[in-house]
């Protein structure tokens, strides 16, 4: 496996440097990157950036907000936060997080850490998430990333997000602040975030076979051009907000919160859109595009979407709830 060190806290340039290992470096290889954001919000690929984010907080404190290329929730980095990111072939037909996961519990609990996997994708330490983790699969490849919250400022977190009510309620918490920690207080020896990543990066290596990949001006120019074209735009990191004449959610367990915008026209779908935390194997906005100018009956949904599908937009959707959500 190649170990790459960002180099870099710039999070326009880590993201693009993520798609570059994933889309332009030799296959048949697997790589773990190691990295750290200045202060930004980073948000899911299917969510309304807008609904994700305390707007006036951010503007007032500087903080970047940048969409990745994975599905999920938004999540708050600083250089408190170590980022990591796993690249490598993908065969299967299911999202796994257990198999990128292991690796780093096994290394936290060799310092004294006792952390765990728990629910759909988080790491957790005493019941109190520390790590966020979301995935990208496409073409036979899989892009695995995740955060450690080390020593970050957790009263950011709490005032820079805007967390869906519908998640606090369903989950029955009370806030952001409450339901995260950072690693740091659980260490044998608490260290600052540098040396963290240091003993990280050796305790990774006892279990992933290290090698060492130095990017070279060629790589950096790659980068720089994925950063340009995606990640510098805002067309990218927050898009235009949604057409919608309903708009209506739901939380559907194992799947996520899903968010539909939609306009109607004689009972036809003329305008649709999907926002959520989900995760996918396929574009929504592929569905979108196929359900225009469908009746919104449960018939006609039925009709235009098989039913085998569904999960491939929304990963452990069904039709039944997909057809329910939609009729809401």
């Amino acid at each position: 496996m190649r170990a790459i060190q960002s180099p870099s806290t710039d999070p326009r340039f880590n993201l693009a440097l993520e798609q570059y290992i994933f889309d332009q470096m030799p296959r048949n290889r697997s790589y773990l990157m190691l990295w750290r954001n200045d202060q930004t919000i980073v948000v899911g690929k299917h969510q309304d950036t807008f609904a994700e984010i305390n707007a006036d907080y951010v503007r007032a404190n500087q903080i970047q907000v940048v969409r990745r290329l994975s599905g999920g929730g938004a999540v708050y980095h600083d250089l408190g936060n170590v980022n990591f990111t796993f690249i490598a072939d993908h065969t299967g037909s299911d999202f796994d997080f257990s198999t990128f996961c292991r690796p780093v519990i096994w290394a936290l609990e060799s310092l004294g850490v006792p952390a765990e996997l728990n629910g759909r994708n988080d790491m957790t330490i005493r019941g109190r998430k520390f790590s966020g983790n979301s995935q990208y699969v496409k073409e036979g490849r899989v892009m695995h990333h995740g955060t450690l919250l080390y020593d970050s400022d957790l009263s950011v977190v709490s005032s820079a997000l805007a967390p869906s009510r519908d998640k606090l309620t369903s989950k029955g918490l009370p806030s952001v602040r409450s339901r995260v920690t950072n690693i740091k207080p659980y260490m044998h020896q608490p260290m600052p975030t540098e040396s963290f990543m240091e003993r990280l990066w050796s305790c990774l290596g006892e279990v992933c076979d290290l090698v060492p990949y130095e990017l070279d001006r060629g790589d950096l120019n790659q980068v720089e051009r994925i950063r340009q074209a995606v990640y510098d735009r805002w067309e990218w990191n927050y898009g235009s907000s949604p057409r919608c004449q309903i708009d209506k959610r739901r939380r559907v367990e194992g799947c996520g919160e899903i968010r539909v915008c939609l306009d109607l026209k004689e009972g036809a779908i003329q305008a649709l859109s999907f926002y959520g935390d989900f995760f996918s194997r396929k574009e929504p906005d592929q569905l979108a595009r196929r359900l225009i100018g469908c009746p919104l009956r449960e018939e006609a949904l039925r009709a235009a979407v098989p039913a085998g599908e569904i999960g491939q937009y929304f990963q452990n959707m069904d039709l039944d709830e997909f057809c329910g959500l939609m009729l809401c």
